[in-house]
């Protein structure tokens, strides 16, 4: 499967402007090419194995989803279709058919989107830190909001929740913080704009992926200026930006399957003799294929298109 794999570009004629755990972002002057590579990141490292079609199943579904948002808000894309790129990408068309946009530049802004519709990840962690579970009092302050004690892991909050963070300078974890430090960062109007956007395309969202057997218990998006407007950028509801549940195995009170993302790796890798530094450690070739087809399950499920079309 290595001749599907894409984990580092090196357009030569091209001006490399970043290069992410996931992403290599090229200056086109007044636009961005954005690269979706398979590379996988587990632990804040960058892993040796690539997994085969994870970068064309990120890009195609926050395509998908871009489209189905845009009653909601304005998006960055200019196209997706490598015929309509500039000149200057045709000589690496084979490489970016499927996984590469193009994009309007804009001004990102410094706080992480995250909206919530159930307790899970760093959530349910501060929660039990501060023993929200052992119905202790009446409600517990976790990431900036105010929870009734007695819930279970992985339960339904019964209302969405909009809970920011700080981006990280590097690697995964990004400080949660309170809506009012978000306020304080970006001003009343934008905090504003920024959670009830947020949370309309969460709630569309989770309405349409349900009806597909596809929980979305959180997810995180990004924003960012173009010509003064608030747009939103960067992924929207893709595996990597969300904690998706197969509905037919949801049951709360314990950790959900991990059926259509990264999870499995790490998993994987957590029954290794492996400090968590770099370097990361080979993948075995069944772990690939199965979080490939994790990918491609996704990709098939929330579509509705077929995983062939992405060869």
């Amino acid at each position: 499967m290595a001749e599907n794999v894409v984990t580092e570009t090196n357009f030569e004629t091209l001006k490399l402007f970043n290069r992410g755990k996931v992403r290599d972002i090229y200056d086109l002057g007044d636009r961005l090419l954005i690269i979706t590579t398979d590379r996988i990141s587990a632990f804040d490292v960058i892993l040796p194995n690539g997994i085969p079609f994870k970068g064309k199943v990120l890009n195609q579904i926050s395509m998908y989803w871009f489209k189905v948002m845009e009653d909601i808000t304005a998006n960055h894309i200019i196209t997706c279709d490598v015929d309509e790129f500039p000149e200057s990408c045709r000589p690496y068309a084979d490489i970016l058919k499927g996984r590469s946009i193009i994009v309007k530049k804009a001004e990102p802004l410094p706080v992480e989107c995250v909206v919530r519709g159930y307790i899970a990840g760093s959530m349910w962690k501060e929660y039990k830190e501060k023993g929200g579970q052992n119905g202790e009092g009446s409600t517990v302050n976790v990431c900036g909001v105010d929870l009734p004690t007695g819930l279970k892991e992985s339960g339904k909050l019964g209302k969405t929740f909009f809970t920011p963070a700080t981006k990280a300078e590097q690697g995964d974890h990004d400080m949660n913080i309170s809506f009012e430090k978000s306020v304080e960062i970006l001003g009343n109007e934008i905090a504003e704009q920024a959670k009830d956007t947020s949370v309309k395309i969460y709630e569309k969202a989770v309405g349409i992926a349900e009806k597909k057997g596809i929980i979305i218990a959180d997810t995180k998006f990004e924003f960012g200026f173009i010509n003064g407007n608030l747009t939103l950028i960067d992924e929207i509801c893709s595996p990597d930006s969300s904690r998706f549940w197969p509905s037919s195995e949801y049951a709360e009170g314990k950790s959900q399957p991990s059926c259509f993302d990264k999870q499995f790796v790490r998993d994987y890798l957590l029954t290794l003799d492996w400090d968590k530094t770099h370097p990361g450690p080979e993948l075995p070739e069944n772990i690939i294929t199965q979080t490939s087809d994790k990918y491609l399950q996704a990709f098939e499920i929330l579509t509705g298109r077929d995983r062939k079309e992405l060869e």
